[in-house]
Formats: structure tokens, C-alpha cells, sequence
């Protein structure tokens, strides 16, 4: 059997509490850490790669407004360790990475911070490529693209697939049916109720995915105004952000912030299906993936069913095709599936599940990694990095 890289190792400073940044990176086996910070532009980020087996780490740059340095920390070690995960699971030839950048999206931005941010990104030599998230905008990527090649999300006029949400949000779609699927014997979202968390981006494609097959829409966000022009556009019902978990419901579609399934929240849910857009929504990952199967709740892992977001970003690194990218982030229904029915044949929760095809590929392809490959350069597109630049 081939040993994972992904698998937890016994190190000498992991109990060390002199080593707080390193213990937190051994526990989850990433790479290196990047703090920047540029005071003249007011710019404070942290860049996290987690695992470039199988290729550059890849993802987006999230900027929030984090009350602590510890809090953004543990948020981007977590965020790029879904990645690795997630760009395994979907077949891509990419590693895992994130950034954060500390601040207020609504008040900080200004240009010369995401150029300072791009440099910072283009030191790193194509190691880590960055995206958009949660907080960016395609005018805040393409201030970064400014600094540096390195980055994806850009506009279409400069060659770029922009938004990757619609994309996303399909693939959220496509996982939600599949649920459906195994849940009800039919991927009809017909007379679903759902129980939506977040009127963002990602929220709203989906929301008129499911609406428009028929499906009955629970909303609610932070930003209230945000979640009354939703479901206004739609025909939903806005119900208050603590009134969410405990609605009587098909489904429950997580599409905001993680760590929304936990002790506080699991006996709450009176549904047959989660499955949504947010990042880490298991805030222990083990502990509530166990609680969610004994409770006989399916459970699609996040990473899985939002892959369509870097599936779609990946694709401006061959030279950016929609309709391919489309079909692409289709296969996600077929993916969740399987994913399903290894739980259910192996006894275990659906994330160890995903986490485990997930790493017997990044194994099978480190294997590959002593064999001796020459590197050739014919295209001179960012593709030719991507595909042959590998170590």
C-alpha cells in the first residue's frame, strides 16, 4: 500500500508550546507559510500552502475582517488544506493553498494593497496561484494581476474566465442533486424545501438553480438587505440567521462561513440532506462528520460539491473554456455519488470517505514523482507552467 504525503507524522516539536506556527502547520502537513506585510498600503495577509504533489497549490485570497492573527491563521491552514483535498478529488493536476488578507472588504480595499498583496504572491515563483473568495471582487484580481501572472479570476478582456461563482454555484447544484438522488431515488429538486444560509454570490446562482426546478427557499444572511432582494427575486421566505438551522426541511444548503455543524447546532437540524458552497462547514471534523451519519443525515463533503470554483479557474490555465469548465463541474454529481456509496459501503462518514479517494490518488501520483520526466516548454502561455513545470 502506498503511504499518503497527507498522512500525520510524528515530529519532536508538534507538543513544543514554543512553537505554536509550526505545530499548527505539522498538524495538518502543510508546506510553508507566507506572512505579508506592507504598512504603507495597510496590507496584512497570509499566504498557506498545503501540498503541491501533485502540482502549483491553487486558491483564493479571502479577505475578512479577523479579530485575531491566530483566528486568520487557523482559517488559512484549514482553507488550503480543503484545496489539496478538493483538487484531488476532482482529477485536477493542481495542489492546495489560500490566502487571507485581514481587513474590512466594504472599507480596506484600495489598489495599491492587492498590488502589494501581488508582489508578495509573485515572489513565491508559481508555487501558489491566487483566486477570488469570499470579500474579492474580479476588479480586486485584477489589481493583483497587475504584480503578477500568478493569479486566476481575472477578466475575460485580459483572458480570464472572471467570476468563477456561477461556476460554483452549478457545481453546488449538480452535488445537490446527487444527493437527492440517493436520498429520495430521484434528483428532482421539485417541492424540496431548502434551507439556504447566505444571499452571496455563490447563495444566489444556486437559489435560482433550485427555484427554478420548483424548489421552496429558506433564506437568510448577515446582510439582511442582501437576503430580502434574494428571495424577492425568487419567491423565497427570509428567515432570521439563528432560525436557519432548525427549520423543517429537505435539505440544508450551508453557502456562507464555516464551522456552521457543531455541538451547538447538530441537534437543531431536522433534515434529510446538507450539502452547500461553504468551506469547513464541520467545525470538528471528525466528531460532527460521525454525528451527522448516526443521525442518518447525509452529508455531501463541502469541498467536494464547490470544486467548481477551481475546476473553472484551472481551466484559464490551458487557455479558459467555458462550455469545458461547465462539463467539467457536471461530473461532480457522478463524483458525489460514488463518494456516497463508499461510505455507505465502508460504514464510515462521507467526508473520511472523500478524504480517503482523495488521498490514495495524491499517493499513487507521489509515487510518480521518482520517475524522471524532462520538462519541455512550446507554448509560452501560464498552461505551459501548469502542465509541465511540475517537480
Amino acid at each position: 500500500m502506498i503511504e499518503s504525503p497527507l498522512k500525520e507524522k510524528n515530529v519532536s516539536t508538534k507538543q513544543d508550546p514554543n512553537f505554536p506556527v509550526f505545530n499548527a502547520m505539522e498538524s495538518r502537513n502543510h508546506e510553508q507559510v507566507v506572512i505579508c506585510s506592507d504598512p504603507e498600503t495597510g496590507l496584512r495577509a497570509i499566504i498557506a500552502i498545503h501540498n503541491t504533489t501533485l502540482g502549483p497549490a491553487l486558491g483564493g485570497t479571502r479577505m475578512w475582517m479577523y479579530q485575531t492573527e491566530e483566528a486568520a491563521l487557523k482559517d488559512v491552514l484549514r482553507l488550503s488544506r480543503g484545496m489539496t483535498y478538493k483538487a484531488a478529488i476532482s482529477g485536477l493536476n493542481l495542489g492546495g493553498g489560500k490566502a487571507v488578507i485581514i481587513g474590512d472588504p466594504h472599507t480596506d480595499k484600495n489598489e495599491a494593497l492587492f498590488r502589494a498583496f501581488g508582489r508578495f504572491v509573485d515572489g513565491l515563483g508559481g508555487r501558489y496561484i491566487t483566486a477570488e473568495d469570499v470579500g474579492m471582487e474580479v476588479q480586486d484580481m485584477e489589481w493583483i494581476y497587475s504584480e503578477t501572472k500568478y493569479v486566476t479570476g481575472i477578466p475575460e478582456t485580459l483572458g480570464g474566465s472572471g467570476n468563477p461563482s456561477p461556476v460554483t454555484a452549478y457545481g453546488v447544484y449538480m452535488g445537490v442533486k446527487a444527493c437527492a438522488k440517493k436520498a429520495y431515488g430521484n434528483d428532482s429538486l421539485a417541492g424540496k424545501r431548502i434551507a439556504l444560509q447566505g444571499a452571496g454570490h455563490v447563495a444566489s446562482y444556486f437559489a435560482k438553480h433550485a427555484a427554478k426546478e420548483g424548489a421552496k427557499l429558506f433564506i437568510t444572511d448577515i446582510y439582511s438587505e442582501k437576503a430580502n432582494s434574494l428571495a424577492n427575486e425568487i419567491g423565497a421566505e427570509v428567515v432570521s440567521p439563528d432560525e436557519i438551522y432548525g427549520l423543517d426541511v429537505d435539505i440544508f444548503t450551508p453557502c456562507a462561513l464555516g464551522g456552521v455543524i457543531n455541538d451547538d447546532t447538530m441537534d437543531q437540524f431536522k433534515c434529510d440532506i446538507i450539502a452547500g458552497g461553504a468551506n469547513n462547514v464541520l467545525d470538528i471534523e471528525d466528531r460532527h462528520g460521525q454525528m451527522l451519519l448516526d443521525k442518518g443525515i447525509i452529508y455531501a463533503p463541502d469541498y467536494v460539491i464547490n470544486a467548481g470554483g477551481i475546476i473553472n479557474i484551472s481551466s484559464e490555465l490551458e487557455g479558459y473554456n467555458r462550455e469545458q469548465a461547465m462539463n467539467r463541474t457536471q461530473k461532480i454529481y457522478d463524483t458525489t455519488l460514488n463518494i456516497l456509496k463508499y461510505s455507505e459501503d465502508h460504514e464510515i462518514p462521507s467526508h473520511k470517505a472523500s478524504n480517503i479517494l482523495a488521498e490514495e490518488r495524491i499517493a499513487s501520483v507521489a509515487r510518480l514523482k521518482s520517475k524522471y520526466s524532462s520538462k519541455s516548454h512550446f507554448s509560452g502561455r501560464l498552461g505551459e507552467m501548469y502542465m509541465t513545470d511540475r517537480r
